[in-house]
C-alpha cells in the first residue's frame, strides 16, 4: 500500500511540476510576444485580428485576415495591396511572435534587391526546405539563404541558362510549339472550347524535359504522365503548407497530405534517376544529350561542385518553375487580349512583318519584336506569376522615416507596387505603351524576375520560349474567350488564370500553310 502511495504521490508532483513548467513557458511566451509589440508597435499597420468582442490579435496578430484571404485560394496580394494604400509604404504585419515589415518604397527596394548584403529571408525560405516533412527545394538557388554557398551554385549554373546558350534550342521551342499549333488547328472552327492554359501547361512541360534533362513526353498526343498532376498537387501542397505548416498532423487533412507526398516523390525520385544515369553516361564518355543537365554537370565537375543533393533540389526546382511560370504567362497575355482587340490586332501585324509565314521563329526575328516585349511586360506587371520576394534585415534601418529595428523579414511586392497609382498612372489598364523604348523606366517598382545578383536564374528562357509560342499562335489564330470565363487570379504560390482561359479559336485566312 505504501509503494502504490509512494508512486500516486510521485505522479501528482510530477503532474504539478509539468503544468508549472507548462504555464511558465507559456507565461514566457507572451511576454515574448509583448516585447515584440513594444519593439514593433511604431511601425505602421491594420490593427490585429478580433474575433467578435474578444481580441485575438495580441496572440495571433494578422494571422487570422492573412488565412482568410487566401481560402480557396484566393489571392492574398490584393489584401497586401488595400493595406499598403491604407497605411502607407511601410506596413507591419504580426503573426504570433513573428513579425514581417511589407515596403513598397523603391529606394528600399534598391537597397535591398540590388545587394547581396541582404541575405533571403530564412524564416520563409527555409521553410520550404521541406514540403509536410520530406525535403523539398532543399538548399536550391530558390531557397538557399547562404549568399556564398548561393554563389557557388549560381556560377555553375549561369553559363548553361545565358541567351547565347539558350539560343541553341530554338529547334526545340519551335518544334514543340509547332505540334501545340497543330493540336490548336484541330479544334478550330470557331465553336469548339479550348482550354489554352491546360494545354500551354502540357507543351511547357515537354519543353524544360527535353531542354533541361533531355526527356520526351507526348502530353500534347494523350500519353499518360503523371508528372503535370504532381506538379499541380506540389504547388497546391505548398499554398497550403504555408498557410498551416502542421497540416500534416491533422488527421482530416492526411488524405490530401499523402497526396502531396507521393507527388513530391514522384518528382525526386524521377529527378535522382536522372541525375545518375546521366553522370554515368558523362564517366564514360558515352554519347549523351546537349542539354542543360549535361551543361550543368560538366562545368560543375570543372569547378569542383558537383553535389548530388543539390543538383536534385534544383532539378525539382527548375521541374516546377520552368513549366509552371511560363505556362502562366502565355495564358495570362491570351486573356487579356481577348478584351483588348486593337492591341492584339496591333501585335498580330508585328508578328506577320517581322516572322510573316514561316514555320519555324528565329533568334533575329524575336530581336524584332519590340511590341511584343511591351505586351509581355506589361502583363508581367499585372500578373506576375511569382509576385514577390523577402530579404532579411539583420541590424537597424530606416526606411520612409520609419525605424525598422534588425532581425525582421522585409516583404516586396511587384504585383502590390505594380497596381499602385503612385507609381503607375492608371494602374489597371493595361497598356503597352508604358514600355515603349523612349518612355521612363520603372524606377525599381517593376520586378518579375527580381532583381540583382539573386534576378531568376530561368528569365530568358521564359521570354525565349513565351515568344516562340505566342508567334505562331498569333500567327495561325483569331481567339475569343467563351462566355462565363472571368479574368480572376488563382494563388497556388504562383498565379495563374482561375478559369483556365477557355477561348474557342478560328484559323487566319492569310495563316493557311502552302
Amino acid at each position: 500500500m505504501d509503494v502504490w502511495q509512494s508512486i500516486l504521490t510521485c505522479l501528482y508532483w510530477a503532474t504539478v511540476w509539468l503544468l508549472i513548467g507548462l504555464l511558465c513557458f507559456v507565461l514566457a511566451y507572451l511576454c515574448y510576444i509583448h516585447y515584440t509589440h513594444l519593439k514593433f508597435d511604431h511601425i505602421p499597420g491594420p490593427p490585429r485580428d478580433r474575433y467578435g468582442t474578444l481580441s485575438t490579435g495580441f496572440l495571433f496578430g494578422h494571422g487570422p485576415s492573412i488565412q482568410k484571404s487566401m481560402e480557396d485560394f484566393n489571392l492574398i496580394h490584393e489584401k497586401f495591396l488595400e493595406w499598403s494604400e491604407r497605411y502607407g509604404p511601410v506596413v507591419r504585419l504580426n503573426v504570433l511572435h513573428h513579425v514581417s515589415v511589407f515596403v513598397t518604397d523603391p529606394e528600399a527596394v534598391k537597397e535591398f534587391l540590388m545587394s547581396s548584403k541582404y541575405p533571403k529571408d530564412p524564416y520563409t525560405y527555409d521553410l520550404l526546405f521541406t514540403l509536410f516533412g520530406k525535403r523539398f527545394l532543399g538548399r536550391g538557388l530558390l531557397t538557399d539563404t547562404n549568399h556564398r554557398h548561393w554563389y557557388m551554385q549560381r556560377r555553375v549554373m549561369d553559363p548553361s541558362f545565358s541567351h547565347s546558350h539558350l539560343v541553341g534550342f530554338m529547334d526545340v521551342f519551335n518544334e514543340k510549339a509547332e505540334h501545340l499549333m497543330e493540336k490548336f488547328g484541330e479544334m478550330a472552327d470557331g465553336e469548339t472550347p479550348v482550354g489554352i492554359h491546360s494545354m500551354l501547361n502540357s507543351v511547357t512541360l515537354e519543353v524544360i524535359l527535353m531542354v533541361a534533362f533531355g526527356m520526351q513526353l507526348n502530353l500534347l498526343d494523350g500519353a499518360e504522365s503523371p508528372f503535370p498532376r504532381a506538379i499541380s498537387m506540389t504547388l497546391k501542397g505548398i499554398s497550403r503548407y504555408v498557410q498551416n505548416p502542421y497540416m500534416q498532423y491533422m488527421p482530416q487533412h492526411r488524405k490530401f497530405v499523402k497526396e502531396v507526398w507521393d507527388s513530391l516523390e514522384l518528382l525526386r525520385s524521377t529527378g535522382r534517376q536522372c541525375i545518375k544515369e546521366r553522370k554515368r553516361a558523362v564517366a564514360n564518355g558515352e554519347d549523351v544529350p546537349k542539354d542543360i543537365l549535361t551543361s550543368i554537370l560538366k562545368i560543375a565537375e570543372q569547378e569542383g561542385e558537383c553535389d548530388d543533393g543539390l543538383m536534385l533540389d534544383n532539378f525539382v526546382t527548375f521541374f516546377i518553375a520552368g513549366q509552371e511560370t511560363t505556362a502562366n504567362l502565355i495564358a495570362f497575355i491570351i486573356m487579356e487580349l481577348t478584351r483588348q482587340p486593337e492591341i492584339a490586332t496591333k501585335l498580330q501585324a508585328e508578328v506577320d512583318e517581322a516572322v510573316g509565314l514561316k514555320r519555324d521563329v528565329t533568334a533575329d526575328d524575336i530581336g524584332r519584336l519590340q511590341y511584343m516585349n511591351q505586351v509581355i511586360k506589361e502583363t508581367l506587371r499585372l500578373y506576375p506569376p511569382g509576385p514577390g520576394t523577402s530579404r532579411w534585415l539583420s541590424e537597424e534601418m530606416v526606411i520612409e522615416g520609419i525605424k525598422i529595428p534588425g532581425g525582421v523579414s522585409v516583404i516586396f511586392n511587384t504585383y502590390v507596387m505594380g497596381r499602385t497609382v503612385k507609381f503607375f498612372d492608371d494602374p489597371l489598364t493595361f497598356d503597352p505603351e508604358r514600355f515603349n523604348l523612349n518612355a521612363p523606366k520603372p524606377y525599381y517598382c517593376y520586378f518579375p524576375f527580381a532583381l540583382g545578383p539573386r534576378s531568376c536564374l530561368g528569365q530568358v528562357f521564359a521570354q525565349l520560349e513565351a515568344k516562340v509560342i505566342l508567334c505562331k499562335f498569333l500567327q495561325r489564330f483569331h481567339f475569343q474567350l467563351v462566355p462565363g470565363q472571368t479574368y480572376e487570379i488563382l494563388d497556388i504560390g504562383t498565379l495563374r488564370p482561375r478559369d483556365g482561359v477557355i477561348c474557342t479559336l478560328t484559323a487566319r485566312p492569310e495563316s493557311s500553310k502552302g
